[in-house]
């Protein structure tokens, strides 16, 4: 099972519709994704409370249609 650049792009856009979200596939499978994620919604959060919001935002899809994601979030500069 592989997760589709816009099915990914998908549960993020709709999680943070304010974001600038780039998707890197990180062996051309569509398995191994990284995804830089610059919101608002994260001003004054720690990262890993940062991250905690995007896995839930993929709604139990990681580990299974969903293989890896490394995750680069952090709210817009000033």
């Amino acid at each position: 099972m592989a997760m589709s650049r816009e099915t990914l792009l998908g549960y993020l856009t709709d999680a943070f519709p304010e974001a600038d979200i780039t998707l890197t596939d990180l062996a051309g499978d569509d398995n191994h994704w990284q995804a830089e994620i610059v919101s608002p919604q994260f001003a004054g959060l720690p990262r890993v409370k940062q991250h905690q919001l995007v896995y839930s935002a993929l709604k139990g899809t990681m580990g299974g249609e969903l293989h890896a994601l490394a995750l680069k979030t952090k709210a817009p500069s000033s």
